[in-house]
């Protein structure tokens, strides 16, 4: 994958030197940007220390079993192959050294009201399936994935590298004609509509925006990049399941020479002359040259005085945060018959879940919802002739959850299940596990509960988007879902490498030079 030049140059001159005296580096979170971030100071010669609060790494990719299953607890879709191959080849290996990835085919299924249908991976049969819907929307979607490819590979090496520090980055010649190519001042919904009429295949092309936290008419058109990575790059799944992906980065990062720290959460900083100076954690002070907060934004920012923070209470309050989820973890002591890996229900009113969702804030009527079940795949996560499930409802942040709404939930999860499989599920659960916006909030320190960080509008897109240094402690960076370049694990592993380059960059610049 391409990478901008300042990347480029960057890696040519730092992250080859090699400090004479080790420069001491505090990383807060293991998630995917904290161990890309610890990585990528790591081959430089930095000497680097991960805090995690957890008793292992991962973050909200952290795993759990029990009685035979096992669970990731957080994200299940491995898109952008391209990202994750990045950042293995920046250290020269490549995912293959670590995991096996299989594409699945179908890519994933679909639950209409009156249907159900599998998304094939190939080209030819997903171009008939269109044409089913629609005649002439075969020749339709290569027009629409070809223009979608195009900012795909335009916002790669022109954009999604760039750290959002200043309007500068945007004014280069090259940068700037492929913005006017992103359609930024359209949105994806009018963009969709040029192409296709059926609702269907408009659900179809609309639903990968749903991952970034907006609705379809309030998310920038550019990122219909997200159909070339679901379409034409493919759905994959690393045999093990996503906490392979941690593994295989923690296995690097300590073959780096990176220490780890486990249920050791970082809960404050000592600041000395516009720097931090160290870290507290469980009562004990840890000395530190820089430190990046790859944890929480708003939470990172709650530890500083007030004088030093970058934003203040009404700055969070008025953001537009990405949904919630409402998670279950089950484990079912049958196979079930219907279910793909990936389990898209669009059985339920689009426009209802939404306005719940984004305007009224409240708890929905009737939801739409995601199913999970790698056990389709792997054999490895759950017993034989069992079935892992990971059922996802999107729920507007900030809601307050309690056990009979969660237990609600279920129930309604489980009956739309076992009406459209036609078969019984329920006396079938051998283990149930909910997760919800306090557990976020307890174990992330979530703001709001948030699964998914900001909504990628267009106030809230690069520049626009929280700084990745803090403005008045010259040593303090922050990575992950919360900052550029936005929610999901490829955009929380390209956060921990834009935030090691700035870092390193910014401090050479202020004479605190690597090697002297």
């Amino acid at each position: 994958m391409p990478v901008r030049h300042f990347l480029n140059n960057w890696n040519a001159n730092y992250l080859t030197s090699t400090p004479n005296t080790p420069y001491e580096a505090i990383v807060i979170g293991s998630g995917f940007s904290g161990l890309s971030a610890a990585c990528h100071l790591a081959r430089s010669g930095v000497q680097v220390s991960v805090f995690e609060t957890h008793d292992r790494p991962g973050g909200r990719a952290r795993s759990f079993s029990e009685q035979g299953y096992t669970w990731d607890m957080g994200p299940s879709w491995y898109w952008m192959p391209d990202v994750f191959e990045h950042f293995f080849a920046n250290f020269g290996k490549k995912p293959s050294d670590y995991y096996t990835l299989k594409r699945l085919d179908p890519s994933y299924q679909v639950v209409w009201q009156d249907e159900m249908v599998s998304i094939p991976a190939g080209m030819p049969e997903l171009e008939a399936l269109f044409e089913r819907y629609e005649a002439g929307a075969a020749l339709k979607l290569r027009a629409f994935l070809k223009e979608s490819g195009t900012k795909y590979q335009q916002a790669m090496q022109e954009l999604v590298y760039q750290p959002g520090i200043s309007i500068r980055e945007f004014l280069r010649m090259d940068v700037m004609k492929s913005l006017l190519k992103m359609d930024l001042l359209q949105s994806v919904a009018r963009h969709a509509r040029r192409y296709f009429r059926h609702p269907k295949l408009l659900q179809l092309v609309e639903f990968p925006i749903l991952f970034l936290g907006a609705l379809p008419s309030n998310t920038p058109a550019m990122y219909t990049l997200m159909n070339y990575a679901d379409m034409v790059l493919g759905t994959w799944y690393p045999m093990g399941g996503m906490v392979r992906v941690v593994e295989a980065m923690v296995s690097l990062a300590s073959s780096l020479g990176v220490n780890f720290h486990y249920s050791s959460p970082v809960d404050g900083f000592e600041i000395n002359k516009q720097q931090v100076a160290a870290v507290f954690s469980r009562g004990q002070r840890v000395g530190a040259d820089l430190v990046i907060a790859a944890c929480d934004y708003h939470y990172a920012e709650s530890l500083l005085p007030p004088a030093f923070r970058n934003y203040s209470n009404t700055y969070w309050t008025e953001r537009k945060m990405a949904p919630s989820s409402l998670i279950y973890y089950l484990g079912i002591h049958k196979k079930l018959d219907g279910l793909q890996h990936h389990n898209l229900f669009f059985d339920a009113p689009f426009e209802q879940h939404a306005a719940e969702l984004y305007a009224e804030v409240a708890w929905p009527s009737d939801p739409l919802m995601y199913i999970c079940a790698p056990s389709k795949t792997d054999p490895e996560v759950a017993p034989a002739g069992c079935e892992n499930l990971f059922i996802l409802i999107p729920v507007a942040p900030g809601l307050v959850d309690t056990e009979d709404i969660r237990e609600y939930y279920l129930d309604v999860a489980i009956k739309r299940l076992e009406s459209r499989l036609g078969i019984d599920i329920r006396s079938h659960i051998a283990f149930s596990r909910s997760y919800a916006g306090s557990d976020f909030i307890r174990d992330y320190h979530a703001f709001k509960g948030n699964a998914y960080g900001l909504a990628n509008t267009l106030r809230q897109t690069a520049i626009l988007k929280p700084s990745i240094r803090n403005k008045r402690l010259s040593n303090l960076f922050y990575a992950g879902q919360l900052t550029v370049p936005g929610p999901g694990v490829p955009p929380a592993i390209i956060s921990g490498e834009i935030v090691a380059a700035h870092a390193l960059k910014t401090i050479n610049t202020h004479s605190k030079t690597l090697g002297s």
